[in-house]
């Protein structure tokens, strides 16, 4: 039986709230952190803008795009899961 793949893409953040970069170290780990588990994994820098209203403000977001075709098993899916959930964590999300 063939196994169905799933695409994930995971955007991260290039600049922090105050306007600095992010460290290309911070994003390589993200980027290393993925093929260590899935032995590639395809990264666009800073080639995602993204929008998003709060109220009458208009934000604007340069962000890095990670994209990875994997097995769809409960593994990875669960894997997936907490990688997001460690990259959306305060101390570790490049949000400055």
């Amino acid at each position: 039986m063939k196994s169905k793949s799933r695409r994930y893409e995971v955007l991260l953040p290039v600049r922090f709230n105050d306007g600095k970069d992010v460290p290309e170290e911070l994003l390589g780990e993200a980027v290393n952190e993925i093929v260590d588990q899935f032995s590639a994994v395809t990264f666009y820098k800073a080639a995602v803008e993204g929008q998003w209203r709060h109220g009458e403000t208009l934000f604007r977001d340069d962000l890095a795009l990670l994209v990875v075709d994997v097995p769809d098993t409960a593994k990875n899916r669960k894997w997936m899961k907490g990688f997001k959930a460690r990259w959306k964590s305060p101390g570790r999300c490049p949000r400055g």
